[in-house]
């Protein structure tokens, strides 16, 4: 399912800092879930919240759908490479169409 590559600067690795306050963020809002829930909150509020969350891991991937693009398609081009990084991307794109 999951395709390992290998370890090292990726796109993401300059905002990474960011990237990772942004994924407390959405880790925050589910926790924020799981008490709405335990805490029987109605129906419709709960569903908004997870719209919310839903929203906000969609924007990380599409920024690090964004960096991987800009660094590691980009870098596979210059390297004559790009057939197998734009497939990749492309079944990426496609995961999160689907989800």
């Amino acid at each position: 399912m999951a395709e390992t590559t290998s370890a090292g600067p990726h796109g993401y690795s300059a905002d990474k800092q960011a990237l990772m306050a942004r994924l407390r963020r959405v880790e925050g809002q589910i926790r924020g879930l799981q008490r709405m829930v335990d805490e029987d909150t109605y129906c419709i509020d709960v569903l908004t919240q997870i719209s919310a969350a839903t929203k906000a891991l969609q924007a990380v991937a599409v920024g690090l759908l964004e960096d991987h693009l800009r660094h590691c398609v980009v870098q596979a081009a210059a390297d004559g490479n790009a057939d197998a990084k734009v497939k990749e991307a492309t079944a990426a794109i496609a995961r999160l169409v689907r989800s």
